[in-house]
């Protein structure tokens, strides 16, 4: 694939150079002096576990997520102590399921709200339709949450089951009826290249989510990590790596049913309304990552937190950082890494690139041949992909996801406080 070899030839070279992960004692987690920065909080726990899912989750249990919610309120001191009151840009609460652990939520919200400075409207979560209730979103309400992610994945039933969900359509239409009663910023997750899936179904999803009259639209492949249950051992046997065709023209289908939709690209994977407030986890420049398996991003240091959630459980109370394991990188990294996610969302100024790059051969060289392959075009001020452009990007997510990030935490599931991890 020649968009893989062109990103091989500029920033593999960085990663094998860089890209490695040590094992850290508290000395070494250093947080630079800053006014604002963004914060990620990882809640492990769901009511059943997606058999596909490579994320960081465990099975809801009351007395151990009570454990986990004061051992993130210990965290929260932590880091309070170390960066003072900062300002807080946004809030991206992620799992797991974070809405399972209910009031422990709240908890751990106005924990935030009193140790840092953050405005009304910047908190983002994620939760699934079978954890939906009136009450809950009237909790979410109440704590100034600006917009909620609903995991659909499909509104046919038959899929539903394919991938393990254990909910219906209806209660999936229901749930985003009760949302929108509270919250009005709402993104739904889909799924697409499903076992057995054909495009009309693919159509038919994306429609009732048109139909739902929501801000975002997000839709993926199913990914298959080697650590997963699926990748291990295949518990959904119908489960098979989707062709790049039958990919591609799904990716083709669903741009061109949200753009004729008044959809707008706000990444390679989703489409918001003109109007609407993008929503996106992994895009931002810097952040503080809380609970376990989060990540920390500040400028020349990446680190991540222990994914073991006892062993999180356990460093925290003893008054020990959660981090366990770095990654140094340089300024030209730092660069490499907005540029890549500037990319994702598909469009960015050309007078920031021009800033960052300007003497940088081989970024200039990057832009000259995204031009020259149609993948991206240039609109006034702004790069801009193209449905080209985006469905290889999209692709190239996956791949770096299977290869790199697949590999960290694959090895972080399996190692509380691993020693070294290569990339």
């Amino acid at each position: 694939m020649r968009i893989w070899k062109l990103v091989e030839y500029f920033f593999l070279p960085e990663l094998r150079r860089y890209g490695k992960f040590t094992h850290i004692k508290d000395r070494d987690f250093i947080l630079p002096k800053t006014k604002k920065i963004g914060l990620y909080l990882h809640i492990p726990f769901c009511h059943s576990l997606c058999p596909y899912c490579p994320y960081d989750r465990i099975l809801f249990e009351k007395t151990l997520s009570e454990r986990y919610t004061n051992a993130v309120i210990k965290e929260i001191e932590l880091i309070k102590d170390k960066v003072g009151k900062v300002e807080i840009t946004s809030l991206y609460i992620g799992g797991g399921t974070p809405t399972t652990i209910g009031k422990n939520l709240e908890k751990i919200i106005t924990k935030i709200k009193g140790e840092f400075l953050i405005k009304e409207n910047t908190i983002f979560i994620e939760t699934n339709p079978n954890d939906i209730t009136e009450g809950k979103m009237a909790m979410l309400k109440d704590l100034g949450i600006g917009m909620v992610s609903i995991g659909v994945q499909s509104f046919q039933d038959k899929f539903l089951r394919a991938i393990g969900r254990n909910y219906n359509a209806k209660t999936a239409m229901k749930a985003i009826e009760i949302v929108k009663k509270y919250i009005n910023n709402i993104n739904i997750d889909l799924m697409f290249v499903l076992p057995e899936q054909s495009e009309k179904d693919f159509e038919y999803d994306l429609k009732k989510a048109i139909e739902a009259d929501v801000q975002q639209i997000t839709a993926y492949p199913l990914f298959t990590f080697p650590y997963s249950q699926v990748g291990k051992f295949l518990k959904i046997n119908s489960v098979k790596l989707p062709s790049f065709r039958s990919r591609k023209r799904m990716f083709y289908l669903m741009y061109n049913i949200l753009t004729e939709n008044e959809y707008v690209p706000a990444s390679v994977w989703g489409f918001k309304k003109p109007t609407g407030t993008e929503f996106s986890s992994v895009s931002r420049m810097y952040y503080i990552g809380l609970g376990a398996s989060a990540a920390t991003k500040v400028p020349g240091k990446f680190y991540m937190n222990t994914f073991s959630i006892p062993h999180y459980i356990e460093r925290v109370n003893s008054g020990h950082f959660a981090e366990v394991v770095k990654m140094d990188y340089t300024k030209r990294m730092d660069n490499y890494y907005w540029l890549y996610w500037k990319i994702y969302e598909t469009h960015f100024q050309k007078s920031e690139f021009e800033k960052r790059f300007r003497n940088d051969k081989k970024a200039l060289f990057l832009i000259k041949a995204l031009e020259t392959g149609s993948f991206i075009k240039t609109r006034s001020a702004h790069y801009t992909l193209t449905r080209k452009g985006m469905f290889y990007v999209h692709l190239l997510q996956n791949l770096i996801a299977l290869n790199h990030i697949g590999k960290v935490w694959g090895k972080m599931i399996h190692e509380a406080e691993p020693r070294e991890i290569q990339l």
